[in-house]
């Protein structure tokens, strides 16, 4: 299937229609990837609350913030559903702690896509294998990185169609959807934190920063990204850690 085909066969579909749509096309190939941030909670709440077999599944880094637990256990509790937990490669954390400390992604922009890589980056690849389609929480409102975010893409590394159902929903319209339908968020959204990933590399944003500035803040001239959602071809990895290899399952 090609990404005009796809994007026919999902033309003027709501959220829901959309997803029992993929569900046709791409039966048990179908995944959801949530950090569990406002955009994601509601793409959870249309998969479960309307029982779609589509997995829901979310990467653990080890580093999570404590607030971002509590938001996991109220889904769990309010939507009565699995979702399945990827861990880091514990073999890979033990070598990259032991030879450069539990701190060495503040020291290069190197080695903090090097902790990316293997506590997000290669967990997804074990999340993505074997299925074709893989639907995320991007907006095209989330920073420009992400200024022309698409319904419907390709990604050539992982072989899956990407499906970004919100991506031309405001913040704002997120946030009612979430508070009309007494959906659990983070609190930290609360605190100035429009986004939320490892406890050691989020801060919250000053009034006027742009709302990825607070990811990975001490880095001045990178792109606000972990690795997750951008093609091969925009980011360089160098790993330094011996015994890691790029594609290791």
């Amino acid at each position: 299937m090609e990404i005009k085909e796809l994007e026919q066969a999902l033309k003027g579909l709501n959220q829901v229609q959309l997803f029992r749509k993929l569900v046709e096309i791409f039966p048990g190939q179908v995944v959801f990837s949530t950090s569990f941030q406002y955009e994601d909670q509601v793409i959870t709440h249309f998969i479960f609350s309307n029982d779609i077999d589509i997995e829901v599944f979310t990467i653990d880094t080890g580093r999570l913030f404590h607030e971002t637990y509590k938001v996991w256990d109220k889904t769990l509790e309010k939507y009565k559903k699995t979702i399945k937990a990827y861990f880091p490669d514990t073999e890979l954390v033990e070598e990259l702690l032991t030879e450069k400390g539990p701190l060495s992604f503040y020291k290069s922009v190197e080695n903090r896509k090097e902790c990316c890589h293997i506590r997000k980056v290669l967990p997804l690849e074990r999340a993505l294998k074997g299925k074709k389609c893989w639907i995320t929480g991007l907006r095209s409102g989330q920073g420009d990185t992400r200024e022309h975010v698409p319904l419907v893409d390709w990604d050539p590394k992982h072989e899956v169609f990407k499906i970004n159902p919100l991506h031309d929903w405001s913040l704002d319209k997120v946030k009612k959807f979430v508070n009309d339908n007494l959906i659990p968020y983070n609190e930290l959204h609360d605190k100035g934190y429009p986004s939320i990933g490892c406890q050691p590399c989020t801060r919250p944003v000053k009034p006027g920063e742009p709302i990825r500035a607070g990811r990975w803040w001490w880095e001045q001239n990178s792109k606000k990204e972990c690795g997750l959602h951008v093609k091969d071809e925009d980011v360089e990895i160098k790993l330094n850690i011996k015994s890691i290899p790029t594609n290791k399952k």
